[in-house]
């Protein structure tokens, strides 16, 4: 049975500077995107470096957020750190890539071999790839690229299709990078998408709302036990029983429509 390919969005905070080489477009996963990251790098460097009330707005930086505008001034030349060390935040703390590298190699191999991380800037990433710190969320629209959401999936399409040609996909994306590329009508039978869903009793009532702390700590931990535990599944089923397995509540939904993807729900209804 194939491994599963787990998708996740960034994170909007980024550890700082770093200790490796400016990125080498070139060795980053899918090489095929770098027309696309070269000129994103360019135009959003160009940004940064003109007026700083426009590059705040364009970035949907507040002022005081001004210094984030230094890393993308310095694109092409700033220090690179891995993926699994420049993401942070509390998706990335519960997950602990560079914990993994550090206990349990064999589970981050399996990492670097079934995770992607979606950027607005780089396309997508693995755990090992070197990249500066950086500021470009996907739902950013540059003055002269456009939408960074609709260059992607024009860019995306192609360059992932291999890589769901076969096997489960589990899609942890927010919905922002969830827009960035879709999952193609021949790979959604294959597809869960997975939704944390905070539960709790209002006057005798159970009501539930996504809170954006359970979501990512739940999704963290979630892609961590699939990556320590080794859990190879085939279908949006077994990865429901698979989740119940590690003690996750979990409620699955069919796909409403041919060509979408199946639903799991898993229910948090305690701190996470």
């Amino acid at each position: 049975m194939i491994a599963v390919l787990i998708l996740l969005p960034p994170s909007e905070g980024k550890a700082p500077d770093g200790d490796g080489p400016a990125v080498d477009l070139a060795t980053l996963a899918f090489p095929q995107l770098a027309k696309t990251r070269k000129a994103l790098m360019a135009e959003l460097a160009r940004l940064a470096k003109g007026r700083e009330a426009t590059a705040l707005e364009v970035l949907g930086l507040s002022p005081n957020q001004a210094g984030e505008l230094v890393a993308d001034r310095q694109l092409s030349t700033a220090p690179t750190l891995p993926a699994a060390d420049r993401y942070t935040g509390v998706l990335y703390d519960a997950l602990d890539l560079p914990g993994l590298r550090r206990e349990d190699p064999e589970a981050f191999a399996r990492a670097e071999a079934r995770v992607l991380t979606f950027s607005g800037l780089w396309g997508v990433v693995r755990p090992t790839d070197a990249i500066p710190a950086y500021r470009c969320s996907g739902g950013v629209s540059l003055p002269k690229a456009g939408a960074v959401s609709k260059l992607w999936r024009t860019a995306l399409t192609p360059a992932l299709a291999p890589a769901v040609a076969s096997g489960l996909v589990v899609d942890l994306r927010s919905s922002m990078y969830a827009g960035m590329w879709k999952v193609p009508a021949s790979a959604a039978e294959r597809t869960a998408t997975v939704r944390v869903l905070h539960e709790r009793i209002v006057d005798g009532v159970p009501k539930r709302s996504v809170v954006s702390h359970f979501n990512k700590a739940t999704k963290g931990r979630l892609a961590r036990a699939l990556l320590v535990g080794d859990v190879v599944v085939g279908t949006p089923k077994e990865l429901a029983e698979a989740l119940q397995d590690l003690g996750l509540r979990t409620e699955t939904a069919a796909p409403s429509k041919p060509g979408t993807a199946w639903t799991i729900d898993v229910v948090v209804d305690s701190v996470a």
